[in-house]
């Protein structure tokens, strides 16, 4: 006995898309991609055969971008490739096999250890609550329990890093994960640490904003400009007042770039010196020498003229002297 069920016509049917997608995958999709996903799983419920240049004139979407979004799909695992087109994969069963594989290598005692770990449980359960409104995807559960294990974070700086994310509006894998190791590569591991990296980077904004507006620079420094602050406060430990030093010296100049006055401070710090008393010592130095240079080379020039016009004057005679003599 064969059953079947009435088709639907397209004005009745439905695509379905799985809850995993828009926890797991929605916010790391970029907008194209995503119209070409929703669209091939669209077609794939008919088993339409469609040609990636038509599919580029229905979306109204570049061929290259097309290319680009199915190869991206296909490396993300929505897709995979046949030798006739694709398969729409489940993103289901994908989900649990990647959550699945790595618990596998996972050892008795990591697996116990985690278990135990409480306050940790309690971290993930407030970030779930807080950040992703109780349905937060699997994955983020390995992340954050890998993030702890790789960074050491404590618990209130894991709270951080998420509250951090989730007010730049990029509660996405990849930039908390880029934000981990920033944090990460400045010793950031206890909530102390990062009340002080917070109070560096304050100070920094400041030292920018200040040399901004004493360069006349009201759209705001580039992000090379910045770099070099950085490396001015944080390797060389200078401070404004010896910044301010540099700052003063481009009114000497026609038209000073920030790479003279890097150039200054990093004679400065390669002469080793750390105080503003030092630089200007040294300054005053190098005017007294300049001074002294520009005095012997005006005697050299005096005396060298000198000599030119008795040597002429010998020249003149001894030519006077002959034509008498003639």
């Amino acid at each position: 006995m064969k059953l079947e069920q009435k088709e639907k016509s397209i004005l009745f049917a439905e695509t379905t898309i799985p809850d995993i997608f828009f926890s797991e995958y929605l916010s790391e999709l970029p907008g194209d991609y995503l119209k070409i996903y929703l669209y091939i799983s669209f077609l794939s419920k008919y088993g339409k055969d469609i040609k990636l240049n038509d599919l580029s004139k229905k979306l109204n979407i570049p061929l290259k971008t097309i290319n680009d979004g199915i190869k991206y799909l296909e490396d993300n695992h929505f897709i995979l490739k046949k030798v006739s087109g694709y398969i729409i994969l489940d993103l289901q069963e994908e989900t649990l096999h990647h959550l699945y594989t790595p618990n596998l290598t996972m050892s008795k005692e990591k697996v116990e250890q985690t278990a135990k770990n409480k306050s940790r449980a309690k971290v993930i359960e407030h970030i779930n609550n807080m950040y992703f409104q109780g349905i937060m995807g699997p994955s983020w559960y390995n992340d954050i329990d890998l993030w702890f294990k790789k960074y050491d974070f404590d618990e209130e700086v894991m709270i951080a890093l998420f509250n951090y994310c989730y007010n730049r509006s990029a509660m996405h894998r990849n930039y908390v994960q880029t934000v981990a190791e920033s944090w990460a590569s400045n010793k950031i591991k206890t909530y102390n640490d990062l009340d002080r990296y917070y109070e560096k980077q304050e100070s920094l904004n400041k030292f920018k904003k200040t040399i901004a507006k004493k360069l006349g620079k009201y759209n705001g420094l580039t992000q090379y400009e910045e770099a070099y602050i950085e490396n001015w406060v944080f390797n060389f430990g200078y401070d404004m007042n010896i910044i301010e030093i540099a700052l003063k010296r481009t009114t000497l100049k026609q038209n000073p770039t920030f790479e003279y006055i890097n150039n200054l401070i990093n004679d400065w710090h390669d002469r080793n010196l750390k105080t503003p008393e030092e630089v200007n010592a040294f300054i005053e130095q190098r005017k007294k020498q300049e001074k002294s240079k520009k005095e012997l080379k005006s005697k050299v020039n005096k005396t060298s003229y000198e000599q030119r016009s008795y040597e002429n004057l010998d020249f003149l005679y001894a030519n006077q002297t002959t034509n008498k003599e003639a």
